[in-house]
């Protein structure tokens, strides 16, 4: 752990002796006052803690006031925006749903330069900023920007669709297709896979099937698997990844349960670890066998220590956060967050052919319930976003999405998993959280953000975003950056705003 914290260290102290005003404009050129070195990573380290060093915190964060804003044009199936802005050097890039890329200046919000794509992504995407080299991924494929001027270096097709921030290691950029259409839409047949690709020339070194060709006996019907957020790595550079769920869920008319792919349906739901020379498995947690809802186990695991033990925790739509043992896979703590309503088990039922046990009716959480972003960690809590959202399961293959209630904020005791504290918010939480000093951010699905204090839960600051928000919160120095591009019943504008202490 101390190789990610003193990179991010040194990190902040870069980026707080670098913040350059700039005199860029929408153009392709660029400001010679910034130097366009330094790496930033969607979950802020390798190890994706999501926690990083600023002057803000609690005593000083009503003084946060909206420095600049600007619009965000593009537009996918889930609004203009989700993702987490990257910052590195006084310089914010930034992805929206069309792919398109722009390197912002984060004093004066002068555009620096910007790669047009328009090429919809239902997300959630982002950049991953390494060895001078922005990488992303449009709706299929995954490239690399010089990360002074915008211009393309490479780009390569993944043969699926892509809607991820990449992973960066070890000169190495991870990407993964889903077994969706870029609108979201599940793809009978379709494999999610993990490619690995040379970060200077894209050329793929190896790739892992997050499921089998096969789709466990009906690919005509199934599909599955895939990665929706980028992989971490641990002190070594060995890989971890959360992975989505099988299709269909529930099933069909004729293939009720998932019947149609029988057995625990491996690799999906699950948390794995992978050399990163060739691909191999290491070990795998499986959290759902045979999923039947939807419940992806797709979160960046964080690799921290609890204890005297290194660990990966990784979260998912079924609600559950856990603790596994990085030399082993072996289960440390898991814990239950959110509201559940007696549902947990009807997987394990229709695995063992045990449909009767399962009851129709409303079911917590439902498709778009659960832990669905990023967690953030310190030395002592895990910060958990939640999802309260149910839905109606009307028989063994069909189910109605229900209307998204309210979201919470869960702080779990690193060591023992145990709840320390929950917070309740008004809106559905769908992007990452991030902690710093003694606050935790989150933005809702209606728009707002929220500072907690990270010691009871209690709000210390919000504020109402030009948008509702699907995307995480990203802080250099004095300064905090976030996107606000959810669609909203009154239509509000979608934007990139950033906020300075003292305005």
């Amino acid at each position: 752990m101390s190789r990610h914290r003193a990179v991010s260290l040194a990190a902040l102290i870069l980026v707080v002796g670098a913040l350059a005003t700039g005199c860029g404009s929408s153009s392709s050129s660029s400001s010679p006052s910034h130097s366009f070195t330094g790496d930033a990573y969607p979950g802020v380290d390798a190890a994706a803690t999501r926690h990083v060093e600023s002057p803000i915190y609690s005593g000083n964060v009503n003084r946060l006031k909206v420095a600049w804003s600007i619009p965000i044009a593009g537009k996918g199936a889930n609004g203009s925006y989700a993702s987490t802005p990257a910052i590195v050097n006084g310089v914010v890039y930034s992805q929206d749903l069309e792919s398109n890329v722009q390197a912002i200046d984060l004093e004066s919000g002068d555009v620096l330069w910007e790669k047009m794509y328009e090429s919809p992504s239902h997300g959630p995407n982002g950049l991953a900023i390494a060895d001078g080299r922005v990488y992303g991924a449009t709706a299929s494929e995954a490239f690399a920007l010089d990360q002074k001027s915008g211009k393309g270096l490479w780009k390569v097709s993944l043969g699926g669709t892509v809607d991820m921030a990449p992973g960066v290691d070890g000169g190495r950029v991870y990407a993964s297709t889903v077994p969706q259409t870029p609108d979201g839409e599940e793809k009978p047949g379709a494999v999610g896979t993990l490619w690995a690709l040379d970060g200077k020339t894209g050329k793929k070194l190896w790739h892992f099937d997050t499921a089998p060709e096969g789709l466990w006996g009906k690919p005509k019907i199934n599909s599955g698997g895939g990665i929706w957020y980028p992989p971490s790595f641990d002190e070594k550079g060995d890989a971890y990844v959360g992975t989505g769920s099988p299709a269909p869920a529930p099933g069909t008319a004729e293939h009720p349960w998932g019947s149609s792919r029988p057995g625990r349906n491996l690799y999906t739901d699950s948390m794995l670890k992978l050399d990163p020379d060739t691909g191999k498995l290491l070990w795998y947690y499986q959290e759902t066998p045979h999923d039947i809802y939807g419940w992806d186990f797709q979160n960046s695991p964080i690799v921290t220590e609890s204890g005297n033990r290194e660990v990966a925790i990784g979260s998912g739509k079924a609600g559950f956060v856990v603790a596994v043992d990085v030399k082993t896979g072996k289960l440390v703590w898991r814990m239950h967050v959110g509201i559940h309503n007696g549902h947990d088990k009807d997987p394990l039922y229709a695995l063992r052919g045990e449909d009767d046990r399962i009851r129709t009716g409303r079911v917590e959480p439902g498709l778009l319930g659960g832990v669905i972003a990023p967690l953030a960690s310190d030395d002592e809590r895990v910060y958990v976003p939640i999802v309260d959202r149910a839905m109606t399961l009307r028989s063994g293959s069909e189910v109605a999405e229900g209307n998204a209630d309210t979201g919470e904020v869960t702080a779990l005791d690193l060591e023992t998993g145990g709840i320390l504290w929950e917070s309740s918010l008004n809106s559905p939480i769908y992007g990452a959280l991030l902690a710093v000093n003694d606050l935790v951010f989150a933005t809702s699905a209606e728009g707002f953000i929220h500072a907690l204090n990270v010691n009871s839960g209690s709000e210390v600051w919000g504020a109402k975003l030009p948008s509702g928000s699907n995307a995480g919160v990203m802080i250099s120095g004095d300064m905090l950056v976030t996107g606000a591009g959810r669609p909203t019943a009154d239509g509000r504008p979608a934007r990139l705003v950033a906020y300075k202490l003292g305005g």
